[in-house]
């Protein structure tokens, strides 16, 4: 399969990647090409930013929640139609989750045979710059670092002898010099970029963001590197199974949970301000097993069609919590179908939803009200990484005794009321959850959680979602 295609890796996390990934997108798909973004790794708002650039919703890649050759079935799918694809990598190209590199971006780089732009922040640097990059090509041989690209540079002679430096010792050509800035051209917060839905700016911001590295990277020449990256082999062996799978059948692994149920379940997901992070595969797995999806909001009065279950992703309600409180008739309406037994699956946000309240800045908001607990904002993370889980409670979604996959990144605390003992379905060997090594509280058929799975990685969740849906739409 023929695939051009590029990774911008860095050699660490804030180095650069995000704003020149943004450009190149939107440079490309201004030129008329029809690029496909990805982003390593299973951040939501990197990864929606960049499909903001490239007009397409992105892809996330991520080593750790699918196995290697699902997640290389899903790149060549989601390439079918595409003319090269751009890749955002995250952290420094080696930095993984163990000491050996794992589910890094270098280990993405190898499964993909993906040529690397290196991104260098080259502030008070210049010719030490060429003994890193010389480290970086010798640290893994059979890496592929085709280019670098150079950041926060401080004037002209500068990037003279950064260049010469680089490509006299190194033989890697340097393709851009970006010049220091005064001001990030994109808004920022403690996840990161902020949300394209609470910055009005987005489009304006990625025009002046692709004019800044048009006018600072040769563009042409990385597309041609892209061009020039090896042919992607893929197996094509019948049956169609996790360790062979062919390109256009990565759907095959997610069977109609309900073969002959006329018409669909109807299941409803929110997707607005407060709650938008959602892997599109996980939506898209459940409409392949069999559900209609029905998109929703909280924040309006709008009163929602009939539904036989309900997916909340996660998201920040805490930016949203005066409108989610002051829509009471929405709060008492999800907590009725609850308590009538509807299927709710929700993650971090959608969990903090359900809660009784919200603790934000000082001030308590009354939630859902589903769950016996309070989620509370703090300045520090309390949860960031991959999570380890093992099923330790039946409930409708994760057959007992499985082991999940998945991640993890909220700044909110969870607080059980005194004299109330919530039901934890997960016991976590990696992560922080709500604490005391769990997470996933099962009231009913809810289940809540602050950890993020993907359907490709968990191939149970939407088939068993559907089913569960389609029994509760019997029981009515």
């Amino acid at each position: 399969m023929q695939c051009p295609r590029i990774i911008i890796a860095g050699l660490n996390g804030g180095s650069g990647k995000t704003i020149i990934s943004l450009g190149l997108a939107r440079i490309w798909v201004r030129s008329g090409k029809a690029l496909i973004p990805f982003k390593k790794g299973p951040d939501y708002i990197d990864a929606k930013w960049l499909g903001l650039a490239a007009g397409t919703s992105a892809t996330n890649l991520d080593p750790y929640l699918l196995p290697k050759p699902v997640l290389r079935a899903l790149f060549c799918t989601r390439m079918i139609g595409g003319e090269g694809a751009l890749i955002e990598g995250n952290r420094g190209l080696f930095d993984g989750k163990d000491v050996a590199g794992s589910c890094s971006t270098a280990e993405l780089a190898r499964i993909l045979a993906a040529p690397v732009i290196l991104v260098m922040d080259c502030t008070k640097m210049t010719r030490t710059a060429a003994a890193v990059v010389r480290g970086m090509i010798a640290f893994e041989p059979g890496m592929h670092i085709a280019g670098v690209i150079l950041n926060r540079t401080a004037n002209d002679r500068h990037r003279a002898i950064l260049r010469e430096s680089i490509e006299q010792y190194t033989g890697v050509p340097v393709l851009g010099a970006l010049p220091k800035l005064k001001r990030n051209p994109l808004p920022e917060r403690h996840m990161g970029l902020i949300s394209d839905q609470e910055y009005a700016a987005s489009d304006e911001a990625l025009d002046t963001v692709a004019d800044l590295i048009g006018a600072h990277v040769d563009v042409a020449r990385l597309w041609r590197i892209a061009c020039n990256a090896p042919p992607l082999s893929v197996a094509r062996t019948q049956p169609v199974t996790e360790d062979v799978i062919l390109p256009e059948n990565v759907w095959a692994l997610i069977p109609r949970a309900l073969p002959n149920a006329s018409p669909a379940v109807r299941i409803g997901y929110v997707r607005d301000a407060a709650l938008w992070f959602y892997y599109e595969e996980n939506l898209e797995a459940l409409r392949r097993a069999g559900a209609e999806l029905i998109g929703l909001s909280l924040l309006t009065d709008d009163r929602w069609p009939p539904i036989d279950g309900l997916y909340l992703g996660g998201g920040f309600p805490e930016t949203q919590a005066e409108r989610l409180t002051a829509n009471a008739s929405m709060r008492r309406h999800v907590k009725a179908l609850a308590d009538g037994g509807l299927p709710i699956y929700a993650e971090c946000g959608g969990m903090m939803y359900l809660g009784r309240d919200l603790v934000y800045k000082e001030a308590r908001y009354p939630m859902a009200g589903v769950l016996p607990v309070t989620t509370q904002l703090c300045e520090r993370p309390q949860g960031l990484g991959y999570v380890d889980a093992v099923v330790t409670v039946d409930n409708p979604f994760h057959p007992l005794g499985t082991i999940l996959r998945g991640h993890e990144f909220h700044y909110s605390r969870c607080l059980v009321h005194d004299g109330e003992t919530p039901v934890f379905g997960l016991r976590l060997n990696k992560g922080c959850g709500m604490g005391g090594q769990r997470d996933g509280i099962i009231a009913g058929s809810v289940f809540a959680a602050y950890t993020h799975l993907h359907a490709l990685g968990e191939r149970h969740w939407a088939g068993n979602f559907v089913r569960t849906a389609e029994g509760y739409r019997g029981k009515k």
